[in-house]
């Protein structure tokens, strides 16, 4: 049995926790920004390319206490790092620590490497090491007094796509905006649309998962060159995935901005997600998108002072409020650091939640509309 520490933003750890039961993961425990599940090594690849809001998957290597650097120093040169590590791979230690004794970050990064270069002189008997080879980056946290030693199997977190090639200012994150989608329970039968779409993030991400593509299913990871997984484990994986994408499903999304520059990226995006004809782009206000009350959603992130400079959020705000007001059966959802903005969109609030977006705090407002029920009326 093979244990994974699969680390995520606050307030996203149940989106994990979902995904992971319907991929078949049974034993696993859930805490704060954090999923630790026990499962087998070709989990690793499925992991890495399927999770939609994980930032990162880390692979266990042990777990001990370590209540002074002697302690560490010794458990870790404990450890057969040549079962790991090439002769030249790029080793890198960084760390983290929480209510320990140990608590230099920088004294924990070189005993845990002085450590693993004793341990790895056992089979090499070189006393310098190139690290001329692929990277593996190794995590030291400590909490309470206890060390996990892990791997860093993601290499650049799960965000990461390979899809974005630029960006405009204060851009959501990918896995953010996946997390979006699914917080708005997005079903693809009805109409999206994002009044200020940016770079095309939200409306990508919900394509993407109408289509059943695969997040990491572009992009490369650090485990594809360790020396200790078996190569057709990320073959496989990649094949399966590909395999389960959705070809025949017909989308329905629009995302609109007044920035040229910014649709411009978004259609680039769109066109390296592999989602170009499931989109249309519009380089224009909200005020001037014609929308039909039809049951439709809308997902955006509207921009403020705090993210960009210049705004006048009273007018957008009004923008927003002129289009959805007499447009019930819309549900209306928005992301930002605004705290004030349920006070100036008049609609009720059904729900908000407390998000993050990199280290900033966001709060997603959520306004249910109207549903359809199964006679076309309204219920």
């Amino acid at each position: 049995m093979t244990k994974f520490l699969i680390t995520t933003s606050f307030g996203l750890e149940a989106l994990v926790k979902r995904q992971l039961i319907d991929m078949g993961h049974e034993d696993f425990e859930v805490s704060d920004g954090m999923i630790s599940l026990n499962g087998e090594l070709s989990d690793i690849s499925k992991l890495n390319i399927s999770l939609r809001e994980a930032d990162r998957v880390y692979l266990v290597v042990d777990t001990f206490k370590a209540r002074d650097f002697d302690e560490l120093f010794e458990k870790v040169k404990a450890i057969n790092w040549p079962d790991f590590l090439a002769k030249d791979s790029d080793f890198i230690v960084n760390a983290r620590t929480h209510k320990s004794k140990l608590f230099s970050i920088r004294t924990i990064q070189s005993v845990t490497e002085k450590a693993i270069v004793d341990s790895m002189r056992k089979k090499y008997r070189i006393n310098h090491f190139e690290k001329s080879g692929h990277r593996v980056q190794i995590e030291v946290m400590l909490k309470n007094d206890i060390a996990t030693i892990a791997i860093d199997t993601s290499g650049e977190g799960l965000h990461k796509r390979g899809y974005r090639e630029d960006t405009v200012k204060a851009p959501l994150r990918e896995n953010l905006a996946a997390a979006l989608v699914d917080l708005s329970f997005y079903n693809p039968d009805r109409f999206l649309f994002d009044g200020f779409c940016g770079s095309g993030t939200i409306l990508i991400e919900a394509a993407r998962k109408a289509r059943n593509i695969a997040p990491g299913i572009d992009r490369s990871f650090d485990y594809e060159n360790f020396i200790f997984l078996n190569k057709d484990h990320h073959k496989n994986a990649k094949t399966e995935a590909l395999s389960a994408i959705d070809y025949d499903k017909k989308l329905n999304l629009l995302g609109s901005d007044i920035s040229g520059r910014a649709i411009s990226l978004a259609k680039n995006n769109a066109i390296n997600a592999g989602v170009e004809e499931d989109i249309s782009f519009l380089t224009r206000d909200i005020s001037n998108v014609a929308l039909k009350d039809d049951y439709g959603i809308i997902i955006t992130n509207p921009p403020y002072g705090q993210r960009l400079s210049r705004i006048d959020t009273d007018e957008i705000y009004q923008k927003i409020n002129e289009k959805f007001k007499n447009m019930d059966t819309w549900s209306c959802y928005f992301i930002t650091s605004d705290e004030k903005f349920d006070q100036k969109f008049k609609r009720k609030l059904s729900k908000k939640r407390k998000l993050y977006n990199g280290g900033e705090k966001v709060d997603f407002y959520q306004y249910f509309g109207k549903k359809p029920d199964d006679n076309g009326g309204i219920n």
